[in-house]
């Protein structure tokens, strides 16, 4: 059941979200708007401005705009490090054209935050830290070294020191607020994202595995009647023919027929706790014993436990509810040391699987998170070939999700005699329906 290979690929480090034509764009609007400023400060209020260095750094950012647009291609997606490069260079440029109109004395320095909420909610956290100690470095520079602010030179205008120092401790405020906090909440987004679709990924994986076994035992029915003629001609061959070369093929035919037939019954034996629809009512107890099958070769003992009781709960089996719980046994025997014992019970209100090993159980710390994405105790497998021990901490959310779907609710706990135990409690209106 591991995709360690396939989940890797989708993992946020690997994640290009921001398209190089939004910070195109983004830069498009900020030219827009400090050309309309500048020149409306200048003309429109007549309040002088250096314009000619003010209109250059404006028409240096178009040219790198035009420049990004004639050496790539529509939909490319820039990697973390060209994105911050980008997103710096927006912070410098801005940078320059405060200190040429006032520095934090101008009311538009607030706009220092734009480049690292952008980074905040698309880049990683590191990207987010260097853009946020860019921002306060150049918020920092510019509240000392800055041309005067365009004002009506008839009148003078004066702000207290401690007013700027008031307008500098606001932008680093924002900024640490914008790169800590959303950052934070957008990278979380990031993961579920990320965990929803490895579950989509182990679900089409599942189905399509399924599908397969049933590829196999139609294509071992099929073959098993021209299979067993060939087996018996060659035999009436074998009587009619003298010893000899001739005689030799005749038996190492009968000898791979036979072979074959051993072939089919193991192609057979694929879905030998499934007939009929793959999708038919299946009672709790077969349900169990369906998904633990697999795992009896694993070195450890699994048990189950189903009460001689009326009213045993019925399942539509789904690839869902089998990966589900395949998944979560599959986990518990990964960690036990001798044996995994699945009970299962139920009432006229709900039906009841306890999963139980005899392990380590459940970290501490851990305990109370188990169900979110990316949450393991093991080693990351970043093997090539997804063989290497460990894991991505991506099976009890995978299996938590999927039985939710069914209208399960599952608990974490440790067991008073040590090792872990999950619950999982099904309403039988969800079975039902």
């Amino acid at each position: 059941m591991s995709q360690a290979g396939d989940y890797r690929q989708i993992l946020p480090g690997n994640w290009r979200p921001l398209r190089l034509a939004t910070l195109v764009g983004l830069r498009w609007l900020a030219i827009i708007g400090q050309t309309v400023g500048v020149l409306f400060v200048d003309w429109g209020l007549g309040y002088p401005l250096p314009l000619v260095e003010c209109l250059s750094l404006i028409a240096l950012s178009a040219v790198v705009n035009l420049a990004l647009i004639l050496r790539s291609e529509a939909g490319d997606r820039p990697s973390a490090t060209v994105a911050t490069l980008q997103l710096g260079y927006d912070l410098l440029q801005l940078g320059g054209l405060l200190y040429l109109t006032g520095g934090l004395e101008n009311p538009f320095s607030l706009l220092l935050l734009a480049p690292v909420s952008v980074s905040a909610t698309t880049l990683p956290q590191r990207s987010t830290f260097i853009l946020a100690a860019l921002a306060i470095a150049v918020a920092s520079a510019i509240s000392f070294l800055h041309l005067a602010l365009p004002w009506d030179p008839e009148r003078r205008i004066v702000f207290d020191r401690v007013y700027i120092i008031g307008v500098w401790v606001s932008i680093v405020c924002g900024v640490v607020f914008v790169s800590a906090y959303t950052n934070r909440v957008a990278h979380e987004a990031r993961q579920l994202a990320d965990a929803l679709t490895a579950t989509e990924l182990a679900l089409s994986r599942h189905e399509q595995l399924s599908a397969l076994d049933g590829l196999a035992a139609a294509a071992a029915h099929e073959l098993g009647t021209p299979l067993s003629t060939i087996a018996l001609a060659a035999k009436e061959m074998k009587a009619d023919i003298p010893p000899g070369p001739l005689a030799d093929d005749v038996d190492l035919i009968i000898a791979q027929s036979a072979r074959c037939r051993a072939i089919l019954a193991k192609l057979r034996s694929l879905r030998s706790g499934e007939t009929g629809d793959p999708f038919a009512a299946v009672p709790l107890g077969e349900l169990l014993e369906e998904v633990a099958t697999p795992l009896e070769g694993t070195g450890k003992s699994i048990f189950i436990e189903i009460p001689e009781a009326e009213g045993e709960p019925v399942f539509r089996r789904n690839a869902g509810l089998l990966y589900g719980l395949g998944n979560l046994i599959e986990n518990a025997t990964q960690f036990a040391r001798l044996k995994v014992t699945i009970e299962a019970s139920w009432d006229r209100e709900q039906a009841l699987v306890t999963i139980t090993d005899d392990g380590p159980g459940f970290a501490d710390d851990l305990i109370t998170r188990l169900g979110e994405p990316y949450l393991t105790t093991r080693a990351r497998n970043t093997a090539p070939d997804g063989d290497a021990p460990g894991g991505l901490g991506l099976g009890i959310f995978i299996s938590k999700t999927l039985l939710e779907r069914t209208g399960a609710r599952l608990a974490f706990e440790n067991a008073s005699g040590g090792g872990a135990r999950v619950r999982i409690t099904w309403p039988r209106k969800a079975i039902e329906s």
